[in-house]
């Protein structure tokens, strides 16, 4: 992975991000004020209510949800054609950190949860927060190197793609085959459109995209992976400018309704989070230990762990402005999980308000201690200059 100038598109990006993270921190904290006062019943109450064959809160995570994981589709696309993960020297670092990332926290949580009711919630610590984990970066400004943004932007899009690749395996309780084939068949319709008939209308394959996701949401596999396998089928072009290709059309049209609109409702609608008198015993069960732990201290561990054996072993090499000291600060940022962290906790204990309600407080508590620790240690020992591979 070489040094590089942080490119338009990827300025954009963080911006975007970034501005995002700042309102879902002012959501996160007026849910939880409104869900702890007199009018928490109805509050929560607001989001179960029907709208159709959903719930509101339903709506939010299975359809609005669904749009963020394109737009998540569409940025891991743009990655590996031309940003980050387009080279091998540049993608090995990213993907080696995000798979320490993973393993790590999920065996914290694993041997704290082996044989219980509560080992479901295994993938909700190996989650990563893009928007909150920029937001810390942004408050530092010209403290740390360009590369350690790039870094962890690439490092927690294919976080990311490990939380899809995990909601879609082990977060499917009944499959429908029917459903699923038929979904499937969309998918290579679209597909086809782009690859073979060079189809560059957008119309087609978002209607393509909203039948997938019927199908898929009826399929018993969460319907939000439609939106990652829409991405991947509308058409991209390394060659042409922002204004001929669709999917950077699309990407940049997504930005700013996800981060300023569908992330501040998701965050509205599941962080109303319950903290009541038994708050410290819920806590210190093993889920909540599994799930804070796994995010603190996994997290940094697994990442640099994994780094270093890479590094060490010739398979990759730093960046000439990143340090050791600017992985282990990525690291424990990436212990801030919040948004597919909740999501995930949603779908580990469906059955289980109270666990769930544990699980979501676990995160906050985790994500908030994993972004001042970060931020501490980049601010205080994350500087550039002489004696940066130290």
């Amino acid at each position: 992975m070489v040094t590089k100038a942080l490119s338009e598109s990827f300025s954009r990006f963080f911006d975007s991000e970034r501005s995002s993270g700042n309102l879902l921190l002012v959501c996160t904290f007026l849910s939880l004020a409104i869900t702890n006062s007199p009018i928490g019943r109805d509050y929560l109450g607001f989001w179960q209510a029907d709208v159709g064959p959903l719930s509101l809160e339903h709506w939010i995570n299975d359809a609005l949800m669904a749009v963020f994981f394109l737009l998540i589709g569409l940025e891991l696309e743009r990655e590996l054609y031309v940003g980050e993960l387009s080279s091998l020297e540049n993608a090995l670092l990213p993907i080696v950190a995000a798979v320490g990332g993973m393993i790590a926290p999920a065996l914290i949580h694993l041997s704290l949860n082996a044989g219980t009711e509560t080992r479901n919630g295994i993938g909700i610590p190996m989650a990563t927060d893009i928007a909150f984990a920029l937001g810390v970066l942004a408050i530092l400004g010209k403290r740390i190197p360009g590369s350690l943004k790039v870094f962890l932007v690439a490092f927690a899009i294919m976080d990311d793609l490990g939380a899809i690749v995990i909601i879609a395996v082990f977060y499917t309780a009944q499959l429908s085959v029917s459903y699923l084939f038929g979904a499937l068949a969309v998918w290579a319709v679209l597909l086809a459109l782009n690859r073979l008939f060079r189809v560059g209308s957008l119309v087609p394959y978002l209607l393509g995209g909203v039948l997938m996701w019927w199908l898929m949401l009826m399929s018993g596999v969460h319907a939000t992976i439609a939106g990652v396998m829409l991405a991947f089928a509308i058409p991209f072009s390394a060659t042409d400018d922002d204004e001929k290709s669709p999917s950077h059309r699309l990407e940049h049209f997504l930005h700013k309704p996800v981060a300023f609109a569908i992330l501040p409702i998701f965050a509205l609608a599941n962080t109303g989070i319950v903290v009541g008198a038994d708050w410290i015993e819920g806590l210190a069960s093993t889920n909540s230990l599994g799930i804070i732990a796994g995010l603190v201290a996994g997290k940094p561990v697994g990442v640099i762990l994994a780094c270093y054996v890479a590094v060490a072993a010739g398979v990759c090499r730093l960046p000439e402005d990143l340090s050791w000291r600017h992985v282990i600060g990525a690291g424990i940022l990436g212990g801030i999980g919040f948004t597919m962290s909740i999501f995930i906790a949603n779908l580990a204990f469906p059955g289980s308000p109270e666990t769930v309600n544990a699980s979501k407080l676990a995160i906050l508590m985790a994500s908030l201690t994993a972004g001042i620790l970060g931020y501490l240690w980049l601010r205080l020992l994350g500087g550039t200059g002489a004696g940066a591979k130290a």
